[in-house]
């Protein structure tokens, strides 16, 4: 053993879910601790750059900065888009976690979640962000694994299980058996897709312009993967402003709108659930069929969408407890113990 397997000042070791959206961290021995929006408010100040905010703070700041101060979010689809501004957030978030714990020197371990389809250079993009945030040691895993596995399917047994994850830049789905992907697909629609759709939308039939922040506010609201009965008579109030007249703007929009709105990122999902399960091994395919489907990440708490999936699948599908911490769980539990090791690689 050494040194660290008996000092007070032992790392204690970090399980990342790194989402386009937003930022889930787990630790060793407590669980999830941090889950904060992937946003970062840069200041410019005399042509120097610093860090004004991250997390909940900068989310606010979102459209409403002024021309010294830009929200950036440093996340695209799943993978590193600004690796300088994804080390500084990387970085907040492990201080922030630490508090009055101790890591030691050699900082510590960390499991961080990546998109099943990632290319390696945007494997080792997140690997140099997180080693230079402090890690001694970095590990990956795919996230239909992790969310497989904070969901409670039986993914150390040879027997089949699918798993859908939708986050907020990308949805991976997963089959999986005797702790590995049979298959996996990873496509770049999710919450974000849903939230751009309903702007355009917006924009298409009112004219008003609206921002990310409130796309996203009216699909929790009011979005829905179908239209259900009162939709059509339904309305709310949406705040922008008019793109003839350039000045802000008031109007009512109908429920049944901005559900159609959301009509094309949902079938892109269905269609991606659709593929992996036409590649799917055939005795893996006998086994969801009696385990089903299982949904977890945001997108999943999008009222309907799992009657939408059962319906295209002619499976039963369930959402996952704790759906938006599910991933961070997954890839936490890989620090328990050595049951699920064998998931976690290295680039």
């Amino acid at each position: 053993m050494s040194f660290f397997d008996f000092s007070p000042f032992r790392p204690v070791d970090l399980a990342i879910d790194l989402g386009t959206a937003n930022t889930v961290v787990y630790v060793k021995g407590e669980g999830v601790v941090l889950a904060e929006p992937s946003v970062v408010a840069l200041e410019t100040i005399d042509g120097i750059t610093r860090v004004r905010a991250v997390g909940d703070d900068a989310k606010l700041m979102l459209g409403r900065t002024p021309d010294n101060v830009r929200t950036v979010r440093p996340l695209r689809n799943g993978v590193v888009a600004d690796i300088e501004v994804a080390e500084q957030m990387l970085r907040h978030f492990v201080e922030k976690v630490q508090g009055a714990r101790r890591w030691g020197r050699a900082g510590p371990e960390m499991v961080i979640c990546v998109p099943s389809g990632s290319t390696m250079v945007e494997r080792r993009a997140i690997r140099d962000a997180v080693t230079r945030a402090g890690a001694r040691k970095v590990w990956l895993i795919d996230e239909p694994m992790a969310a497989a596995i904070g969901a409670d399917l039986p993914v150390n047994e040879p027997t089949g299980s699918m798993v859908v994850d939708i986050g907020g830049g990308t949805t991976e789905v997963g089959v999986i058996s005797i702790q590995g992907l049979s298959m996996a697909m990873s496509v770049r629609v999710g919450g974000d897709q849903m939230d751009d759709a309903i702007a355009a939308a917006v924009r298409r039939q009112h004219n008003l312009l609206i921002g990310e922040a409130t796309a996203e506010r009216v699909k929790k609201a009011v979005g829905a993967a179908r239209l259900a009965k009162g939709d059509a008579e339904a309305m709310t109030v949406i705040k922008g402003r008019d793109v003839a007249r350039g000045r802000p703007r008031e109007i009512e929009v109908s429920h049944a709108l901005l559900i159609e709105a959301l009509v094309e990122p949902v079938d892109q999902i269905v269609l991606a659930v659709r593929r992996a399960l036409e590649h799917t091994p055939p005795e893996i395919a006998a086994d969801i069929i009696e385990a089903g489907i299982v949904m977890t990440g945001g997108g999943s708490l999008l009222p309907r969408i799992d009657a939408v999936l059962a319906e295209e699948t002619g499976l039963p599908v369930r959402i996952a407890d704790d759906p938006m911490n599910c991933v961070a769980v997954g890839a936490g539990r890989t620090l328990e113990g050595l049951a699920y090791r064998g998931v976690l690689h290295r680039v």
